[in-house]
């Protein structure tokens, strides 16, 4: 089998990052959410450079959802990550997410859902097709982080609503409820 020296599955999932960033850098331009558009974003909650407070971590030791609709607040993105205050609970918390961080990003408001695989579950599925081909010569990705665990990446993300609240199960409050919606995995379009 002829080995991706170019890395296309990296490529295309840092284009897709980098999409989910302009989108939230509208919203938080314009300080507002578009017609019906709502987020959900999955995130690994043990990736570097993640900042929540010490009781959200306990409460989600491994991923996290969170929903951008009504109640967030001073939005910020960079080109690395988002910055966004919250309420759990009824307790004001703001969280700092890598990009690099995301697992699955959702707009259910127009069925689009896409879920990113972790670094890890990419580089270990290229290591296991080019046992052949010694590492030095691979392309290293550019998003590569020493040290960086990864959490295998659900299905479908579990809402956690801005309040802290357990998910309501109201038709279209869940990414994938509504029907056609379809999760977009980069691994589909390899070749085995």
């Amino acid at each position: 089998m002829p080995v991706d020296h170019i890395r296309y599955d990296i490529l295309v999932q840092e284009a897709l990052r980098g999409m989910v960033r302009d989108v939230l850098a509208e919203a938080a331009k314009t300080k507002s959410m578009p017609g019906e558009h709502h987020f959900f974003i999955t995130f690994d909650t043990t990736a570097e450079g993640v900042r929540l407070s010490d009781r959200l971590r306990a409460q989600y030791p491994e991923e996290m959802t969170i929903v951008l609709q009504h109640q967030f607040w001073d939005l910020k993105v960079t080109d690395e990550s988002l910055e966004v205050g919250l309420s759990f609970g009824g307790v004001a918390e703001r969280l700092l997410v890598p990009f690099d961080a995301i697992k699955a990003f959702a707009d259910p408001s127009v069925q689009f859902t896409l879920q990113f695989e972790t670094l890890a579950e990419t580089l270990d599925e290229s290591e296991a097709e080019t046992d052949e081909e010694p590492k030095d010569q691979r392309r290293a990705p550019q998003s590569e982080k020493p040290g960086r665990t990864s959490v295998p990446a659900s299905p479908r993300p579990a809402a956690v609503p801005s309040d802290g609240s357990p998910a309501q199960d109201k038709a279209g409050d869940k990414p994938g409820d509504k029907a056609g919606a379809e999760v977009v995995r980069l691994d589909r379009f390899r070749k085995k």
